[in-house]
């Protein structure tokens, strides 16, 4: 199933996508959906009022989840051709809320930065309580996938060593456009302007989805609607020589095999 976050003229609604139309799931987003103890079996069977997919308007995928957190180094092909070991522990950071943005919605320019970066990564979006998960626990805890830009300013991310500043800028996160419960997800991809700058597949990731949930969870209580971004591959403008940033109107691809795509322009503050 593909469920998503779309605005209507009444406010946002929940809805699951398919082939010919988008159905409402009763609920005002993604994340109060997800809370409903029987949501998967809801999903399915939902036979509310139908969108059409002409002209869908996706909001962020979870509206104002409890947790985002991001994993950093975490492809395999990029750490060694770096000259890096292998990381035994993941390395963490958060964003908020109002970072995010919709799958096809501007990216606001963080004011101040003149190195704003592209980041293609892996969305996870946990589908029930855990806590202290085992693998196995951990895995069922999943909702699906996303896709996710994790759009950084790379000159306050290294303001000092702690990322969050550089991380975190108001409207310049693309989540969606939809969660897919039942994904096999592959190769992960970004292109500026047409141009391919990213490509790896999911499946070189040091610390899989499963594995960072029953991370996370032993750290803290993970809940429904919980986002965690699984880290980029190579291909990232700040690496690049000479150094490539995104402007305004740079158009920016983030792809995901098997699960979707964010489509969005760059806009100035």
């Amino acid at each position: 199933m593909r469920l998503a976050t779309i605005r209507t003229p009444e406010g946002t609604r929940a809805v699951r996508v398919d082939d010919d139309a988008a159905v409402d799931l009763g609920a005002p987003d993604l994340t109060a959906f997800l809370r409903r103890p029987a949501w998967r079996a809801e999903a399915a069977a939902a036979t509310g009022r139908r969108y059409a997919l002409d002209g869908l308007d996706y909001a962020t995928l979870v509206p104002f989840p409890e947790k985002i957190v991001c994993v950093g180094l975490n492809y395999r092909t990029h750490i060694l051709e770096m000259g890096r070991e292998l990381p035994e522990h993941p390395t963490l950071f958060a964003k908020f809320a109002r970072s995010l943005i919709g799958a096809y919605d501007p990216i606001t320019l963080p004011t101040g930065s003149e190195q704003v970066d592209w980041e293609a990564e892996l969305g996870v979006v946990v589908g029930s309580e855990v806590r202290d998960a085992s693998p196995e626990e951990a895995a069922a805890a999943i909702a699906g996938y996303t896709v996710v830009n994790d759009v950084t300013a790379r000159d306050f991310q290294y303001r000092s060593v702690q990322w969050l500043q550089g991380k975190t800028f108001e409207a310049s996160t693309p989540v969606g456009p939809w969660l897919v419960t039942d994904a096999a997800p592959g190769a992960i991809s970004c292109t500026v302007d047409g141009e391919q700058m990213q490509k790896a597949d999911t499946s070189d990731l040091v610390h899989g989805a499963a594995f960072l949930v029953s991370y996370l969870s032993g750290i803290i209580t993970l809940v429904p609607g919980d986002l965690i971004a699984t880290g980029t591959p190579g291909g990232v403008g700040h690496a690049r020589t000479p150094p490539r940033y995104l402007n305004a109107g740079s158009e920016v691809v983030t792809r995901v095999e098997g699960v979707g795509e964010c489509r969005n322009t760059c806009v100035a503050p």
